[in-house]
């Protein structure tokens, strides 16, 4: 669902690296990777175009195809980067931290219509190294932050330490998902809202 200055590709696969005797152009990654994102937004998965990014990032096709092999791969690259950026700072309070973690979901996910690209992560066919970077980077990390903010809250004897976390932890992020399935537009307050809710249903207090 907060931004940072310096960009890196962190996919060590789907980031396919240079040939030896070239080496990588940190700026060009930043570039392309933020022209990347600029064009999900605007056009969408579907209509993102490998020509048209190299072109704004004032690099060349060849060069983005040497460091990711094809759109699907720059695609998870580009939106992984931009989730790892600005991980939400812990404070004292983890309900608060679950609430900006999940204005941090809401941000990622519509800055860069990451939706799209969920959907075909569940597709048949992709590739799987692909799906496994895409989990790896994307949503295992952002489920382990979830969980320790939980976790904190039962520590410190909030929440009921039989709280059965696997499955808050989907309810959380699944409510956004299950929202634009139906087609409803998320509401504004949608981060505290559901934390609120889920909170209470594990037997916290706010």
């Amino acid at each position: 669902m907060q931004h940072c200055h310096v960009i890196r590709c962190t996919l060590s696969r789907v980031a396919t690296p240079t040939r030896a005797g070239r080496p990588r152009d940190a700026e060009i990654d930043a570039a392309v990777l933020e022209t990347t994102r600029r064009h999900l937004a605007m056009y969408g998965l579907a209509g993102l175009s490998i020509s048209a990014v190299a072109e704004e990032a004032g690099t060349t096709r060849p060069s983005i195809y040497r460091r990711w092999p094809d759109k699907l791969s720059l695609a998870v690259a580009a939106v992984a980067n931009l989730a790892e950026m600005d991980p939400p700072a812990l404070t004292d309070d983890p309900f608060d931290d679950l609430v900006t973690e999940l204005e941090h979901f809401r941000h990622c996910i519509t800055d860069a219509s990451a939706l799209a690209l969920a959907g075909v992560m569940l597709q048949d066919g992709v590739d799987s190294t692909i799906q496994r970077e895409y989990r790896e980077h994307l949503v295992k990390p952002r489920r382990a932050r979830i969980r320790a903010c939980v976790e904190r809250a039962i520590i410190a004897g909030v929440i009921p330490a039989d709280a059965d976390l696997d499955i808050a932890g989907t309810f959380l992020t699944g409510s956004w998902y299950a929202m634009a399935i139906a087609g409803s537009r998320p509401p504004r307050d949608w981060a505290v809202r559901t934390a609120t809710l889920v909170w209470r249903a594990c037997g916290g207090r706010i």
